[in-house]
């Protein structure tokens, strides 16, 4: 038997939820798409010839409890799905003070850090390691394009492809692609394979649960 090419997919939490909730906010049509397993969404992207190897999902706990919350039901509801192929790396938050140039007034506004940083890490290392053949970034951020030009020079047989988020775009990093002849795939016009990579309401396996925040299931209405 032929062996398939593994497939690792690097998501930016970040940019990803935050262009669902752009895109939701935008088409009601997406309100939906919140609670969602991941292994099965980008799993449908794959050929016959490629496995899913891994989802890597890149996020920070939100400082808000209630958010927190809502994250933590999502990932432990995709964690309990997919053991194995499900896998999350954290970086963190921190209170960042922006001062007006005007009126001089300060806020204080959650940074998220380290979150480039553990991608670009965990891509290389996953060359290095010959974990993966092939490489999936989900991200928008250009900021990621050394990691990926290290890889394209330093391990020219492992693949790379670019899914842009819902709502979100880089010039640069499609032009990255373009370069090394590939295209960046749209998951904002994939609507249909978010709705069939919906979780039930309640996810659960012997005494662990995990049910749809309530605010999340506010939007299907």
């Amino acid at each position: 038997m032929e062996k398939k090419t593994r497939v690792t997919f690097y998501v930016d939490g970040f940019n990803f939820y935050f262009g669902l909730r752009r895109t939701r906010k935008a088409d009601n049509a997406w309100s939906n798409t919140y609670w969602i397993d991941l292994v099965k969404l980008f799993d449908s992207f794959l050929g016959p010839d490629q496995q899913l190897e891994k989802v890597v999902y890149f996020t920070a706990s939100p400082l808000s409890p209630e958010k927190n919350s809502r994250q933590s039901a999502f990932l432990n509801a995709n964690k309990l799905l997919n053991k194995g192929t499900f896998e999350i790396i954290r970086g963190k938050y921190l209170e960042k003070t922006i001062v007006c140039p005007f009126c001089k007034g300060s806020i204080n506004k959650p940074e998220e850090k380290k979150t480039d940083v553990n991608i670009s890490v965990r891509m290389i290392e996953d060359c290095v390691l010959n974990r993966t053949d092939k490489i999936v970034l989900v991200s928008a951020d250009s900021d990621l394009i050394p990691p990926l030009e290290f890889i394209q020079k330093h391990y020219p047989k492992v693949g790379i492809k670019v899914y842009f988020p819902p709502s979100n775009f880089s010039n640069d990093l499609k032009d990255n692609m373009l370069h090394h002849r590939s295209k960046p795939v749209l998951l904002g016009n994939n609507l249909r394979k978010f709705e069939n990579a919906l979780m039930e309401d309640t996810v659960q396996q012997g005494e662990l649960k995990y049910s749809i925040p309530e605010k999340w299931q506010q939007f299907r209405k």
